[in-house]
């Protein structure tokens, strides 16, 4: 396996971590009827989201913007695999992309301003740069 795709897999790894994370603290506040139920608004009085405490309601965005993330990496290390341009330079993007978003949860959690939108940015910029390193 490529390095690329190893951060890939612990990335995706770490996507399943973030729902146990956020979902554990939601079922207590929310309550199973809630969260097991079709989720309906109208029937809820607002989203499931909107009635999270503060803290849940970050792990619930961090979470979101991970699949985000995901999709964009996970095109950049398909394109980099299948093409045969894995090199040292696209596997230290794809595991500086996995550190950052390491970073980036706790970072939203404790509302750490302005870091969280840095280790977003780094992350993103990493996967950028594979891209771009895929096309040249």
């Amino acid at each position: 396996m490529t390095p690329e795709l190893t951060a890939l897999t612990l990335a995706a790894l770490l996507q399943v971590f973030q729902v146990c994370l956020m979902a554990v603290p939601a079922n207590l506040e929310l309550g199973t009827k809630k969260t097991l139920g079709p989720r309906d608004p109208e029937a809820l009085g607002g989203t499931l989201a909107s009635q999270l405490s503060p803290r849940t309601a970050r792990l619930h965005r961090a979470m979101n913007n991970h699949f985000e993330g995901l999709i964009l990496l996970t095109i950049a290390v398909t394109v980099v695999t299948l093409s045969g341009q894995s090199t040292a330079f696209t596997a230290a993007c794809a595991w500086i992309y996995l550190a950052a978003r390491v970073v980036y949860i706790p970072c939203y959690v404790f509302g750490l301003s302005p870091w969280r939108s840095v280790a977003w940015f780094v992350g993103f910029a990493a996967t950028t740069l594979m891209l771009i390193a895929a096309v040249l």
